[in-house]
């Protein structure tokens, strides 16, 4: 099952949502990280989900994949013969998973349903509406499967109008038609989605837990629950899954090798697979030059925060400064977001290590993560960032990550406001659900849902006004 977190579920402005009439400003306190409550039953299926936290820590994709067996006995001899060494019982766990994806192909409307039911029961976070609750989601599985559900047209409407009886608007149903769409926001270039396990001596290593189907590496013989070892022969061993993403990608078309294992025990196997990048570039960028200035401006137009954001989005950048650009206008107008991961590292290319990205809050309202820029800034020259009402999302996470770290000014018009960060879920059949499961607040604490985020200016300032501005700049505080 694909999973991948967005900050945006709407194709063009029009279908957005007209936002509520702005309140004032929230404070959010931000608190030290516990542990989530759990609310509802113990899921039964067989993709497990975490918290809000643990997704947004490592990486687009969500699953639990060990099992830990202890047995004592009264002597080695007795503990030999009685034990099960835990590679075979990690193996047969293996085994279990692909029967239980070979029963997959044939799974029933109800099941479809049952599935898209367990998700929201797991993850979803309600934003508000006062809707959702455990009993009122129970009470609604037990109305909906009480009765046979004998096409899978009939499944999918089912499923529509149990998550519009959410009153959500960004959570939804997709099509196989629809879902597939969302394959440009592949991180890889080769239809594949990795997380961050570690091992038993705490390195990281990278599994593959999320394949478009028929996709490239699909096609070539990659495997559900296969570790990833090396890409074109650089051990991949203590990466993130962000950087082995990043050294996937390649011009479509081209090939890469990569070195996997299948399964937990199973065989090392070489595989050549060729990319297939369906991602645009989101980027436009070109040096002007400003009037009664004597140094010139580096323009980046970003138009989504797709696959590809971040590395073109480098690229410009370290272009338009070589081309001599003294400071940068970042266009983030009518950018309706896209992948969270992307905007977040986008905005560490401009913060001091251990400057906060923003924060983020799942279900558990006290269960705050603060994310940081990990190492020194790529760019340190100030920016002017423009954004309007349609700027949203995972462009509000960066226009905000830079303004309240006093990297950035913003100019134009208040931003949309859509503080909610959605995960897209793959269903066996092939459809999707798109689920609310967080929120996200900026580095001064300030909860933008609804509200957006106003401009410090109007129209266009003089550069003497911005430097002035940034000068005088407050840096959030932690608290």
């Amino acid at each position: 099952m694909m999973r991948l977190l967005l900050c945006n579920s709407s194709p063009s402005p029009s279908s957005l949502p007209p936002p509520p009439p702005p309140p004032p400003p929230k404070s959010i306190l931000v608190s030290r990280s516990v542990n989530n409550s759990t609310l509802s039953p113990k899921p039964n299926y067989t993709q497990k989900t975490v918290s809000i936290t643990q997704v947004l820590s490592t990486t687009l994709l969500s699953v639990a994949l060990s099992l830990g067996i202890f047995c004592a006995s009264p002597s080695e001899v007795i503990s030999l013969e009685l034990s099960t060494p835990q590679e075979e019982l990690n193996c047969r766990e293996d085994e279990n998973y692909e029967n239980d994806k070979v029963a997959a192909e044939v799974v029933t409307n109800e099941e479809i349903v049952e599935e898209a039911w367990q998700i929201v029961n797991d993850s979803y976070l309600d934003t508000g509406r006062g809707r959702w609750s455990p009993d009122y989601w129970l009470k609604k599985k037990g109305d909906i499967l009480g009765t046979s559900i004998q096409t899978r047209s009939r499944a999918h409407e089912i499923i529509r109008r149990m998550l519009a009886s959410l009153g959500d608007p960004y959570t939804r149903f997709l099509s196989p038609a629809e879902f597939s769409k969302m394959a440009r926001y592949d991180m890889t270039g080769i239809g594949i989605n990795l997380r961050e396990i570690p091992d038993d001596n705490g390195v990281m290593k990278l599994k593959v837990l999320g394949l478009i189907l028929d996709g490239p590496a699909h096609s070539a013989g990659v495997r559900q629950g296969d570790e990833l070892l090396s890409i074109n022969g650089v051990n991949v061993k203590g990466k993130s899954a962000f950087e082995a993403s990043s050294m996937l990608q390649g011009p479509s078309e081209t090939f890469v090798n990569i070195m996997v294992k299948h399964g937990n025990c199973g065989p090392v196997e070489s595989i050549r697979v060729q990319r297939q990048s369906i991602a645009k570039s989101p980027v436009f960028y070109r040096l002007e030059q400003v009037k009664n200035s004597s140094s010139p401006v580096g323009y980046v137009r970003l138009k989504e925060f797709n696959a590809l954001a971040r590395k073109d989005m480098l690229t410009a950048m370290r272009r338009l400064q070589d081309m001599g650009a003294s400071y940068f206008v970042l266009d983030l107008r009518d950018n309706l977001g896209g992948l969270v991961q992307a905007g977040i590292e986008i905005a560490k290319l401009f913060l001091n290590e251990g400057e906060t990205v923003t924060y983020t809050v799942g279900r558990d309202p006290l269960s705050v993560k603060n994310i940081v820029a990990e190492t020194s800034p790529l760019f340190s020259a100030p920016i002017i960032v423009l954004v309007n009402k349609n700027t949203a999302s995972a462009s509000e996470i960066v226009a905000t990550a830079l303004h309240d770290n006093c990297k950035a000014v913003l100019v134009g018009d208040r931003t949309y406001g859509k503080g909610l960060i959605q995960s897209v879920f793959e269903l066996n059949d092939g459809s999707g659900v798109v689920v609310t499961i967080g929120k996200y607040v900026t580095p001064k604490h300030m909860d933008i849902n609804g509200n957006g985020v106003d401009p410090d200016f109007r129209n266009f300032p003089a550069w003497n006004e911005v430097t002035r501005y940034l000068s005088t700049c407050h840096w959030p505080q932690e608290g």
